[in-house]
């Protein structure tokens, strides 16, 4: 079967409110980090639904023995934000992995020629074998920042299908390039814009989300 990017829109309401309050000018910053911080818990929500590792087991009820099924916490869980909008959607997918490790990732694009830069590395030298990787990426608009995220994890043994990406915005730029070279990864989003202009911002969008989340 010849593998495909998977791009999902969950038809959630809470969704779909967070993000028409994040995307308004008007919404000043607190509220601005509240609906990101609720994006961040909805999409991991969905992201996790068939992605978390479970195991069958019997617990003893006050009354009986019954079956019942629980996340396996031998198989390693890692959060990865891509600093520093990346920490806007940090907060609430915590609340959902609270056992997960966190390993920071700081990039930034340049304005001019819009290439990422590496400014700061916290990664393992190796992941362990069968690590689920979740990326918290608020935009995802001319691909550079997330193909560099992708290309430090699957150097480092990450298993681009058992990645998964969170992100509020995602472009054709940036859905094109990360099919292309990673076909078999699974994207969830609040929303997909068709337009990314001459500045690499998506439009409508929702502006820089690091800027308006931390009130710079």
């Amino acid at each position: 079967m010849t593998l495909q990017l998977r791009v999902y829109v969950p038809p959630h309401p809470l969704i779909k409110h967070w993000l028409g309050v994040a995307r308004d000018a008007a919404t000043p910053s607190v509220l601005f980090k509240t609906a990101m911080t609720e994006l961040g818990r909805w999409l991991t929500y969905e992201a996790v639904r068939d992605w978390l590792p479970t195991q069958d087991v019997t617990i003893d009820t006050p009354l009986a023995t019954a079956p019942a099924t629980l996340v396996n916490p031998e198989v390693p869980i890692a959060v990865v934000p891509v600093l520093r909008a990346g920490l806007a959607l940090l907060e609430g997918a915590q609340t959902l992995l609270p056992l997960a490790s966190v390993y920071h990732l700081g990039l930034v694009r340049d304005e001019n020629t819009l290439e990422a830069s590496c400014y700061l590395n916290k990664l393992p030298d190796q992941f362990a074998p069968e690590t689920r990787v979740l990326i918290t990426e608020p935009m995802l608009a001319t691909g550079g920042s997330i193909m560099m995220t992708l290309a430090e994890l699957e150097k480092r043994g990450v298993d681009p299908s058992l990645t998964r990406i969170i992100s509020v915005v995602v472009a054709p730029p940036a859905l094109q390039k990360i099919g292309a070279a990673y076909p078999g990864l699974v994207i969830y989003t609040a929303t997909i814009d068709e337009f990314v202009n001459e500045q690499g911002f998506i439009v409508p969008g929702l502006g820089d989300a690091g800027d308006r989340t931390f009130g710079t």
